[in-house]
């Protein structure tokens, strides 16, 4: 028998998923509304596939979510959201062989087939992942080429300051400052500020839960 552990607040996607986990009548759902919920019951069945929406539980970061799923070595994850940074989806693939990534607007069959992975303790990464994983690479060679300052500067015009409050604020000259927003502009081949903060979103720089663009 299969225990799964169903980490999901969204009552209708709670519902589609365990009516595909209950296709295989030796399958057994527990759900969990938060973080300290997951840990008690992954106490009492650590050989678990954990069904996570990450963006809807209360983990910190994701290497909060890695050192969970290695204190519970003999677990299987699929992390099933909405929508997850290339960051995470990144840390999570390279730090663990424990997770397998779909999306909850991916094809059906692309969820049945995690689900099927992890109960013969095999990863599934769906095509969107797959994508985001090569995204995640490339926004990493881009965080390279910029300099500490140029990261600093960056996040500030993100959050919308002009070129001269980030000179007041970082003790610079204005020119300066425009040197700088120049060079970035021009290693991350952008052409606003809007598509700086697209950029210092997808990268990390920003918590997404404070910007809407």
């Amino acid at each position: 028998m299969n225990t799964f552990i169903l980490a999901d607040n969204q009552e209708l996607t709670s519902y589609a998923v365990q009516s595909l986990i209950a296709e295989n009548e030796d399958n057994t759902t527990l759900r969990v509304s938060n973080r300290i919920g997951l840990i008690g019951t992954l106490k009492e069945h650590p050989d678990s596939v954990v069904i996570l929406d990450f963006e809807l539980m209360d983990f910190v970061n994701a290497e909060q979510l890695i050192i969970l799923s290695e204190r519970f070595s003999s677990s299987r994850w699929i992390l099933l959201s909405d929508n997850l940074t290339p960051d995470i989806v990144s840390r999570v693939m390279y730090n663990s062989q424990s997770f397998s990534v779909v999306f909850k607007d991916d094809p059906v069959s692309e969820i049945r087939s995690a689900l099927r992975a992890a109960m013969r303790g095999e990863r599934h990464v769906s095509n969107r992942t797959l994508e985001l994983t090569l995204m995640a690479g490339n926004i990493a060679k881009e965080r390279e080429n910029l300099t500490a300052t140029e990261q600093e500067i960056t996040i500030l015009i993100a959050q919308g300051k002009s070129s001269k409050e980030i000179a007041v604020e970082r003790v610079l000259s204005v020119h300066t400052v425009n040197t700088h927003r120049k060079n970035i502009f021009r290693k991350l081949g952008v052409n606003t500020a809007h598509d700086v903060t697209r950029y210092a979103l997808r990268a990390g720089l920003l918590d997404s839960s404070e910007f809407y663009i």
